[in-house]
């Protein structure tokens, strides 16, 4: 009998292998803008080129100032969200900037957008035409970002079997049942390092707590339109939608990330945007000629920040940018500069930057950034030094690693003073340090056994040809909570204990009544 089966299954992984070589179908779905989409876009572009069919199902936020979009290599199916939708969440955005550069982004802050966002799904969810077209694709495995709850239930509706790929760090740790010790593993939005003193470990093990609070109230959120459009005999939790994804991959390495423990259906997969640099257009390279041997910084506070909603800190930083001899290439909205400030001399505002290139030129000297993993991954990889601006989410986070890993500073803007300003890329400029350690994470990067791009497509095929992830994912995914938490063994051994001390107990007061006993009978 088993004889007989060996042939079918050498079948099988015949037609599997054969289906994979041919090409297998891909949905990527990005509900998200800015360095969401750019990422996304990126995954799709590299799965396309490398013999998938790969389909984006889409939404324009416009949300990307000075980008300019670019037809892929692979198939779009966009969602065009009606002007009143567009403009909220526009409006919403704008909000959420002001709030941060007044130092008052916090947890409510991400609650308000994931309550957006869960608006916004009601549309997705609504779109039979498009999402009907989507499922008679049969698409063979869907890939999305996890930062939107919203992304799940779209390809659970489809009844597609996904990879989360997340561009931040782990902010879903206990719905996927990552191991996260908080003695020595710092919580998301901590701050901490790896290496935590005793109140830092009684704070991380508080925040530790709080998550638990989070993410039910970000199911809580979503439950709504779980509810109106799932059935109820199959109506998913959050939770069960992250657990139910055949593999997370996160945008993050081990040059930069603290070491952790990790899960097999876990993987690292950092630098699928950082690349060898191509040259930069003349213009810009005339600008950087000037500069000599002083080089150029650049800055950039992420995709979509495009401009500083705060005149005092514009003109503490263009004071500072006076003041040093490199030139200054700074992604700005130029039409959103002060009319009444001066732009010091040495600076070039542009409306978009190629990251990457600028990264990758031999006079670069420094980038000030706002944190994001995207720029923080691309300045490790070229092994540029950074001066951080953090702004909001896991920026604060990414800056701590790289000040631990020497080859960083940073200040929140806040504390921003021209001087100050002045001091610290002068301090990170000057002192080789700094550039040194940015070298050595840069070599603990790029000599990965493998380059992202290749590990991606292998863990990617590796999933579609082995039929799912399930080899992957811990039993505890089936566990009742207390199993998981050894409840019961507690309880048992509890008892067992209890038991025998009663009866230790017991055997002791028989000996000593027995003893008595007998002592009074001889006495009498």
């Amino acid at each position: 009998m088993a004889g007989s089966r060996a042939p079918r299954v050498l079948v099988l992984l015949c037609i599997l292998q054969l289906h994979c070589l041919q090409g297998a179908k891909i949905l990527t779905v990005c509900l998200v803008g800015g360095s969401h989409y750019l990422l996304v876009d990126e995954i799709s572009r590299l799965l396309q080129d490398n013999g998938h069919d790969v389909r984006m199902f889409r939404l324009d936020y416009r949300n990307i100032p000075g980008y300019e979009m670019t037809s892929g290599p692979y198939a779009v199916s966009n969602y065009d969200m009606e002007e009143e939708h567009l403009k909220e969440y526009e409006k919403h955005f704008e909000e959420f900037q002001r709030e941060f550069f007044m130092g008052k982004e916090g947890p409510q802050s991400l609650f308000t957008l994931m309550t957006l966002y869960a608006k916004h799904c009601r549309l997705y969810m609504n779109q039979t035409d498009i999402l009907d077209l989507l499922k008679q694709e049969n698409y063979d495995i869907a890939i999305v970002d996890p930062f939107n709850p919203c992304h799940f239930l779209v390809v659970e509706k489809l009844g597609i079997p996904y990879i989360a790929f997340s561009p931040g760090s782990f902010s879903n740790f206990l719905s996927i049942g990552v191991p996260s010790p908080p003695s020595y593993v710092p919580m998301f939005l901590s701050g901490f390092t790896d290496r935590m003193s005793f109140l830092e470990r009684v704070k991380n093990t508080f925040m530790y707590l709080v998550f638990y609070v989070v993410e039910k109230r970000m199911e809580e959120i979503f439950s709504g339109v779980i509810g109106e459009h799932f059935p109820p005999d199959s109506r998913p939790s959050l939770r069960e939608l992250y657990q139910k994804a055949e593999l997370w991959i996160y945008n993050v390495d081990f040059s930069i990330e603290f070491a952790r423990p990790l899960l097999p259906h876990i993987q690292y997969i950092v630098g699928l945007r950082a690349k060898p640099a191509k040259p930069v257009s003349q213009d810009l390279e005339d600008f950087i000629a000037e500069s000599g041997d002083s080089g150029f910084i650049l800055v950039t506070l992420g995709s979509m920040v495009s401009s500083i909603p705060r005149t005092d800190l514009i003109k503490e930083m263009n004071s500072a940018f006076a003041s040093v001899p490199q030139k200054i290439i700074w992604r700005y909205k130029s039409s959103q500069w002060p009319k009444d400030l001066k732009l010091a001399p040495n600076v070039r505002l542009l409306d978009w930057v190629n990251q990457n290139d600028l990264l990758g030129h031999p006079k670069i000297r420094l980038l000030v950034t706002h944190g994001g993993l995207n720029s923080v991954t691309e300045a490790v990889y070229h092994g540029v030094p950074i001066l951080g601006i953090p702004l909001f989410a896991d920026q604060p986070d990414n800056l701590v690693r790289i000040k631990t890993k020497l080859m960083g500073e940073f200040i929140p803007f806040h504390e921003i003073k021209s001087d100050r300003f002045v001091d610290m890329m002068q301090k990170i400029i000057e002192d080789r340090s700094y550039k040194t350690a940015a070298m050595k994470q840069s070599v603990i990067m790029r000599s990965r056994p493998f380059p992202p791009d290749q590990q991606l497509l292998g863990w990617v095929e590796h999933i579609i040809r082995s039929g799912g992830g399930g080899h992957l994912r811990p039993y505890s995914y089936q566990q009742p909570w207390y199993q998981q938490l050894l409840l019961d063994v507690i309880l048992f051994i509890f008892s067992c204990v209890a038991l025998i001390i009663y009866i230790i107990v017991k055997v002791i007061r028989f000996l000593i009544h027995l003893l008595c006993s007998r002592k009074k009978q001889k006495q009498n």
